[in-house]
């Protein structure tokens, strides 16, 4: 997982990964999932402030946040997931590939 702490909280391209790197929606620490869903247990949770690294995107459990409500979830590492609805990716769409 790449995840970073950055009070500047600009979209850009990850140059070690080449993963578009997103931040976190501010004021908010994020529970990162082993799935695409709330019913996928706990593995980490990012801090307020953090960016992450976009893999992939794919459809899971619906979630309501800061940026609306969404089924889309954001693969930031493997077997790492977060909600799109908390992380400032610009759209309500894909911005990375589909996982799988």
């Amino acid at each position: 997982m790449s995840v970073e702490n950055d009070s500047s909280q600009v979209q850009g391209l990850d140059a070690a990964s080449g993963y578009q790197r997103f931040p976190v929606a501010p004021g908010y620490s994020l529970n990162v999932r082993s799935g695409p869903g709330t019913n996928y247990s706990i593995v980490d949770v990012l801090p307020v402030g953090a960016i992450v690294s976009v893999r992939c995107q794919c459809p899971g459990t619906t979630v309501s946040g800061p940026y609306g409500t969404t089924n889309l979830w954001d693969c930031i590492g493997n077997g790492e997931f977060v909600s799109d609805a908390y992380v400032k990716t610009g759209s309500d769409g894909y911005v990375a590939p589909r996982c799988g």
